[in-house]
């Protein structure tokens, strides 16, 4: 398969796109334009986003409304306690009429995949789908398949249903760039969900495509374009540094909970339109990146104390650079 042709895009034109993204996905999903962009930030940054909230959110139809308006091909994989790594990676299969044994892809093979339920599945089925996300390829007796570019997980998992489940180790959720919650709707919000379904007379809705695979690389491509001034670099090291020290931590994020920090806060800036980053941008992304990579302190874990509630306090005392002109 040859690789798409990647057209020349400036932050300008990938902010155009990513806006209309954005406006096609929100005629499926209301009310959530702030976590939606969150998720647009990881799949323009390269990235993968996990998904963790109540059922019934939306999770899965942003996904697939995600994958239509980017033009993806789009596939699910239902995590359940028997599913198998050969079920997501594919495996080979003795062909009786050429007397040889051929490759059958997996749904590891798409352009975005919904891991749905993803810790309801064992250790060894989840490694297999973290190896793809992280090496964008599989291997399967002995043989490497490289997976097509652009490759984005969206995995989703129930926060308070616990029950015949594996939670992802902390090591493995370090492997997503984002974890975002979509939240309950307020009520206006839900009655307009309501009166869509009303109006459409049917329960599918269709999400019009705004770009193709390869316009998504070029809107990918245009991050790379995006300045950092040296200020904003070290208010991003510092606030990883800080949650490592904070007295509710036990391990705090690690370096690479900062360069995602600093990456998804470059195509959070792509989507607003800019092509510099602000500390505005850091703080829009500093919970959804480094919460799911810190550990809090064993004696806390029946406590209020989380991922999330590190982040905003190291927020709240780390100084952000002042504002000041671009040169």
């Amino acid at each position: 398969m040859s690789a798409p042709v990647v057209p020349a895009t400036t932050p300008a034109e990938a902010s155009a796109i990513a806006q209309r993204v954005l406006d096609e996905v929100e005629t499926a999903i209301v009310g959530k334009r702030p976590a939606l962009t969150l998720v647009l930030s990881a799949i323009v940054a390269g990235g993968h986003v996990l998904l963790e909230d109540f059922p019934g959110l939306g999770k899965t139809l942003a996904a697939r409304s995600f994958a239509q308006a980017l033009g993806l091909d789009f596939k699910r994989a239902q995590f359940t306690p028997d599913l198998l790594p050969a079920d997501l990676t594919g495996s080979f299969i003795y062909d009786q009429r050429e007397a040889a044994f051929t490759f059958r892809p997996g749904p590891l093979f798409t352009g975005l995949l919904l891991a749905d339920e993803i810790n309801r599945t064992p250790p060894k089925t989840q490694a297999a789908l973290l190896e793809a996300m992280q090496e964008r390829q599989v291997t399967v007796e002995g043989e490497t398949f490289p997976l097509a570019a652009p490759f984005h997980v969206l995995a989703t998992a129930n926060p308070v249903e616990y029950e015949g489940t594996y939670p992802l180790p902390e090591a493995q959720l370090d492997r997503f760039l984002l974890r975002v919650e979509l939240g309950y709707p307020g009520a206006d919000e839900e009655w307009e969900v309501l009166r869509r379904r009303l109006e459409r007379g049917r329960e599918e809705v269709a999400v019009r495509q705004v770009v193709d695979a390869a316009g998504l690389l070029g809107v990918q491509q245009a991050v790379e374009s995006v300045t950092v001034d040296p200020d904003v670099g070290r208010y991003c090291v510092a606030l990883a540094a800080a949650t490592r020290t904070h007295h509710h931590t036990l391990v705090g994020s690690s370096p690479r909970g900062g360069l995602a920090l600093l990456l998804v806060s470059r195509a959070h800036a792509v989507v607003a339109g800019r092509d510099f980053v602000t500390p505005e941008d850091v703080k829009a992304v500093a919970v959804p990146a480094l919460a799911h990579r810190i550990t809090i302190r064993p004696e806390l874990w029946m406590s209020d104390v989380t991922g999330r509630s590190v982040v905003e306090s190291v927020l709240g005392h780390v100084p952000a650079p002042s504002a000041r002109e671009r040169r």
